[in-house]
């Protein structure tokens, strides 16, 4: 699990896709404001490139061998990591092209690292403002699945539902009011470490069960787990938010109720996290239910960035959550 959330995390596709372009696109940027006409132009960037290219395949070879080192460190503890890293990679390329004399008029080691930290600082600083533009997700995520479990009409239902249990059923209206208190404690919690899927899965069996005891017979849910991966790391509040709007748009507009189908397996070292449910194009709720989506993905982009992918599909009477993640564990 990554202590650091502000550092990229070098051992995602999105991420090492990001520094080649934003890297590539600054030397050409430089190129550009250098040179004076196409065949300088021309020159520069394929002088640069010949020792920038190794230089950053290599940095990005150390860094993504010394990501598990770098989550464990404090943020300043894992710049300075990154910056050493960057130097050991442009000094190591350095020497290997003076040894070899691939070069005869090279800039010097002090000049080429300079350089590389500059470039290093700004990546770094990228990466900073793209994390803190999704952290509001995580924020928006707590707040609004807080307000939906306080809902009047949520709480009105379970407390009625336990009390019409005390004396009947005494064991069943203890274990839903433990599920109420478990509820509130994870919402109310810090939720921005990545966590089981195994945990995740808890915390919606929990809801369910509140769910069932004023819905009845009018709910049924399906799970199709048999080939979950319980170690596999999610943002919390991932599926449970879209149990929850399942419920709420799906199954509570229906007199007769409906099925909720849970599906989750691992393909090509991918989790997939399959969500249907009955779908009526005339509800007007499903305003709310877009909304959840937005955040969910924010969220997947904040943690997985381009390996993570949320769609959803409304076909022959239902609707569909399917979202596909990296198979990632402690």
């Amino acid at each position: 699990m990554r202590k650091n959330n502000h550092l990229p995390n070098f051992q995602n596709l999105g991420v090492i896709l990001r520094i080649l372009l934003i890297t590539n696109a600054l030397l050409m940027l430089a190129a550009m404001v250098l040179s004076t006409n196409i065949t300088e132009f021309a020159a520069l960037v394929t002088g640069t490139s010949a020792s920038a290219q190794p230089t950053l395949l290599l940095a990005l070879i150390l860094l993504y061998a010394g990501q598990p080192l770098l989550n464990k460190m404090r943020y300043w503890q894992g710049v300075l990591a990154i910056f050493v890293i960057v130097a050991i990679a442009g000094g190591s390329v350095y020497w290997l092209f003076t040894q070899l004399l691939i070069f005869e008029n090279m800039q010097s080691l002090s000049r080429t690292l300079f350089f590389a930290f500059i470039l290093t600082a700004m990546l770094l600083y990228y990466f900073n403002l793209h994390q803190r533009a999704y952290s509001p997700a995580v924020d928006e995520a707590r707040l609004q699945a807080l307000q939906a479990r306080i809902r009047p009409h949520f709480l009105f239902n379970c407390i009625n539902a336990v009390l019409s249990l005390i004396r009947s059923q005494p064991k069943q209206a203890e274990t839903a009011l433990e599920d109420m208190a478990d509820l509130f404690r994870v919402l109310m919690a810090d939720n921005r470490n990545l966590v089981p899927l195994a945990q995740e899965i808890a915390l919606c069996r929990q809801y369910l069960a509140l769910e069932k005891l004023r819905l009845g017979d009018r709910l049924i849910i399906e799970w199709k787990i048999d080939d979950m991966p319980p170690d596999a790391l999610v943002p919390p509040l991932l599926l449970q938010p879209l149990i929850e709007n399942a419920v709420y748009h799906g199954i509570e507009p229906l007199a007769t109720g409906g099925k909720i189908t849970i599906q989750i397996y691992t393909r090509r070292h991918e989790v997939h996290l399959v969500l249907s449910n009955p779908y009526n194009p005339t509800n007007t709720r499903l305003i709310g239910n877009k909304m959840a989506l937005k955040n969910i993905k924010e969220r997947l982009t904040l943690h997985f960035d381009l390996e993570a992918s949320l769609k959803s599909t409304q076909t022959n009477g239902e609707y569909q959550v399917h979202i596909i993640l990296p198979h990632t564990s402690k």
